[in-house]
């Protein structure tokens, strides 16, 4: 928290230090223009005078009798000199207060664009993930049709046997020279399955 103190003081003194040359450029403007004068430059500095001034008379307690107390007008130099350094500062500020703005919005834009990120992220995996399971329920299926294709090719064989008949069997239903083999590799595998 200590640094954030001197940080916030050279800040100040950085908005002071810029805007003097902007209100001597203000001033100059109000000298030589007099609706410049009128209308932009002296207006702020009288209602700046005027409330200060009130605050002052309100906290001294001379302002709040029920007496009508008159506050002193503010020279015309005065006024120019306050206004120039009021418009200048205000322009300062002004210029702080959009780059701010700029800033929280890039911010808000950027936190924007992660949160899509990580929700396409999100929605692919879920994707994914239901993809997978679509490939697993087909696996499951082949398996389950294997198997139904094993212990039918085991009734037959043992149809065959009791009956010493030979059955043909076609040589696209599974059949082929390795029947044997396959069979007994299904046989296994449900049996370490099973067990």
């Amino acid at each position: 928290m200590a640094p954030i103190f001197p940080l916030a003081k050279l800040a100040f003194l950085f908005v002071k230090q810029v805007a003097r040359p902007l209100a001597s450029s203000i001033r100059r403007r109000a000298v030589r223009s007099a609706l410049f004068r009128e209308k932009i430059c002296l207006p702020p500095a009288r209602l700046y005078h005027w409330c200060e001034v009130r605050m002052k008379m309100y906290v001294m307690n001379i302002g709040r009798s029920s007496q009508g107390s008159t506050i002193p007008r503010l020279s015309e130099e005065a006024a120019i000199e306050l206004g120039a350094n009021l418009l200048g500062e205000g322009v300062i500020f002004g210029i702080a207060v959009a780059i701010l703005g700029y800033e929280v919005s890039r911010q808000k834009e950027k936190e924007r664009k992660k949160e899509q990120e990580e929700s396409d992220f999100i929605n692919s995996l879920e994707q994914r993930i239901n993809d997978l399971a679509f490939a697993n329920e087909e696996l499951d299926t082949k398996v389950r049709e294997l198997t139904r294709s094993m212990y039918a090719t085991q009734h037959q064989l043992q149809i065959q046997g009791r009956s010493g008949t030979a059955l043909q069997m076609k040589p696209h239903e599974g059949q082929g020279p390795n029947s044997g083999s396959l069979t007994r590799a299904l046989v296994d595998a449900k049996n370490k399955i099973s067990s």
